[in-house]
C-alpha cells in the first residue's frame, strides 16, 4: 500500500529542527486557519487551507493567494484543525503529523489537540504532534518504541488509570506499573536512547522533549 503522509498546520508554535525536518519530509500539507504561518517557516506551499480564517491577517493572505481555500463560518461545530484533517483522510491520508498543535495562546485548543491525538489512535490512525521543541505521541495498550536521543525528557501523561505500565531503556524504569488517574510518578524521565513502552489497559500521551537535556 502506497504511503500517503500529510501535516496539519495548526496555530500553536512551531521552530524548525532538523529532527522536525526528517520527520517531514515527503509530506503533503494543508494549513488551518493561522497555522499557515508556519509554511513560511517550513518553506512549504499547502494544497489547502481551511478554517474561518480570523487568525490570518492580509499579509498572509496575499502570500499564499494561490493555494485552494475552503472557508467556514466562525459559528461551527468543528475546529479548523479537525476540519483540516477530514480533508486530509479524504485526499487519502495513511498518516498525519500535526504540526504547531502544542503550545500557542490557547490551552484549551493544545488540550484538545493531546485528547484527539489519543482518539485518533484509538480509531487506528498513525498519528504525532510537534512543536518542533516538543513532540507528543499516542499510548494505548500494546507495545510501542519512541525514538528520542539519549538523555531527553519525556513525561507519559495518563488520561485513565493505566495498568501493566513498562518502561524500558530509561532512567526511571517500571516494569508491570499500574498508575492511579492523576499521578505524577510518570513526569520528567529521561531517555537513555529510544524508549520502550507497553501497556494493558488504559489511555496516555507521551510528551517528549528531545532537545532538552536538563534532567542529564
Amino acid at each position: 500500500m502506497k504511503q500517503i503522509p500529510f501535516t496539519i498546520l495548526l496555530g500553536g508554535t512551531l521552530s524548525l529542527t532538523e529532527r522536525l525536518s526528517a520527520q517531514l519530509a515527503g509530506s503533503r500539507f494543508i494549513a488551518a486557519d493561522g497555522g499557515m504561518r508556519h509554511a513560511v517557516t517550513l518553506d512549504v506551499v499547502p494544497e489547502l487551507w481551511v478554517g474561518d480564517f480570523d487568525s490570518t491577517d492580509a499579509v498572509l493572505e496575499a502570500k499564499f493567494a494561490g493555494v485552494p481555500r475552503e472557508r467556514y463560518p466562525a459559528a461551527k461545530a468543528a475546529t479548523d484543525g479537525e476540519i483540516a484533517f477530514e480533508a486530509a483522510l479524504s485526499r487519502g491520508a495513511t498518516s498525519l503529523t500535526f504540526a504547531g498543535a502544542l503550545g500557542g495562546t490557547r490551552s484549551d485548543h493544545a488540550f484538545l489537540h493531546l485528547l484527539r491525538l489519543a482518539a485518533l489512535a484509538d480509531e487506528g490512525y498513525a498519528v504525532f504532534m510537534t512543536s518542533g521543541e516538543e513532540e507528543a505521541y499516542p499510548l494505548l495498550p500494546g507495545s510501542w518504541q519512541i525514538d528520542l536521543p539519549k538523555d531527553s525528557l519525556f513525561s507519559i501523561l495518563g488520561f485513565t488509570e493505566l495498568s501493566g505500565l513498562t518502561i524500558e531503556n530509561a532512567r526511571y524504569p517500571l516494569d508491570g506499573f499500574a498508575l492511579p488517574f492523576g499521578s505524577s510518578r510518570t513526569i520528567s524521565n529521561v531517555a537513555e536512547g529510544p524508549v520502550r513502552i507497553s501497556l494493558e489497559t488504559g489511555r496516555a500521551v507521551v510528551l517528549a522533549r528531545p532537545y532538552d537535556n536538563s534532567g542529564a
